[in-house]
């Protein structure tokens, strides 16, 4: 007789709550303050390898039409071929490749980034995930949060006006933040 052990399922899925998650950004506006804005439709996967974090992945996409940065003539111009171009390109994705412990504690998660029809390849420094939670609905949940800076130049986006006083109208470094919320499937 033998009483072998059923190997334990080490990994789950995990879908992005659209109603609590945001994907946001900041840009320098007129080389004074920083521009906020956001994408309020976000989508995506985590498949969690509760052993090991390294083996887990997570891909995301964002709708660009659901920009958002409190003015909608700023919105429209963002929306359209000057930047975005959301007719040609309705979305941002990201797919890792690569995810590490850093020094800190925190998660390096390296994958490839899209926008604009550019990929690219980014690390994005995460907090979490938390440990999962119930909610008062019997879901299990997880958050997150990612942050990452990139030279929107490198995918494309290059418009830009210069000032009358110096200096630019947009600057060129982006500053990407995720907070995300995942349902366990």
């Amino acid at each position: 007789m033998s009483t072998s052990a059923t190997p334990q399922a080490t990994t789950s899925t995990w879908n992005i709550d659209p109603v609590h998650s945001v994907a946001e950004f900041k840009v320098k506006h007129m080389m004074i303050s920083n521009v906020k804005g956001q994408f309020t439709s976000v989508k995506g996967t985590l498949v969690l390898d509760e052993t090991d974090l390294a083996k887990s992945q997570v891909e995301t996409f964002v709708d660009v039409a659901s920009i958002t940065t409190r003015d909608p003539q700023r919105d429209t111009h963002l929306k359209s071929a000057d930047f975005l171009d959301v007719e040609k390109f309705p979305a941002l994705s990201f797919k890792s490749t690569r995810i590490s412990r850093s020094g800190d504690g925190e998660l390096a998660v390296t994958g490839d980034l899209t926008i604009h029809g550019v990929t690219r390849n980014v690390t994005f420094a995460v907090e979490g995930p938390t440990p999962p939670a119930k909610d008062p609905w019997g879901n299990t949940r997880l958050g997150l949060s990612a942050t990452t800076k990139i030279s929107r130049k490198d995918f494309g986006l290059t418009w830009n006006a210069a000032l009358e006083t110096g200096g630019i109208l947009v600057g060129e470094e982006v500053t990407i933040t995720l907070d995300v919320q995942y349902i366990k499937a």
